[in-house]
């Protein structure tokens, strides 16, 4: 079992910044990927980043490229979405999530892939 909490959301102006971070507990955090999902109001829950165990391969949507950085620090068991130059479309409900079946066969990007999901945190971004 895994268990993820989020923190760090919040109302923010467009082009400011956040932190998000998740703090996983349960099995070795260190050897299964995290990703960030979100949902926004009426739309279905999509993918924002997803880092493998290791940090070696980092994965983004098209939507955040440039502006959103996930990483994961394994000593601490937690994994951060720093993001910034926020638009008011990226207003959502954030969700921490783990991969921890190394054999799956659905993509990084694909919901599916994970098996653990947290609360969720909201951000809103004002115009």
């Amino acid at each position: 079992q895994v268990q993820l909490v989020e923190s760090g959301g919040g109302l923010v102006q467009a082009g400011g910044s956040l932190r998000l971070s998740c703090a996983a507990s349960g099995r070795t955090f260190s050897s299964y990927g995290m990703g960030w999902f979100r949902q926004a109001p009426g739309k279905e829950r999509e993918f924002v980043a997803a880092v493998r165990w290791n940090g070696g391969s980092i994965y983004y949507a098209d939507s955040v490229k440039g502006r959103f950085t996930i990483s994961r620090d394994n000593a601490k068991n937690t994994v951060y979405l720093q993001m910034n130059s926020l638009k008011p479309e990226d207003t959502a409900v954030y969700y921490c999530t783990a991969a921890t079946n190394v054999h799956s066969f659905y993509s990084d990007y694909d919901l599916r892939r994970y098996d653990y999901w947290g609360q969720g945190t909201q951000v809103t971004v004002s115009s």
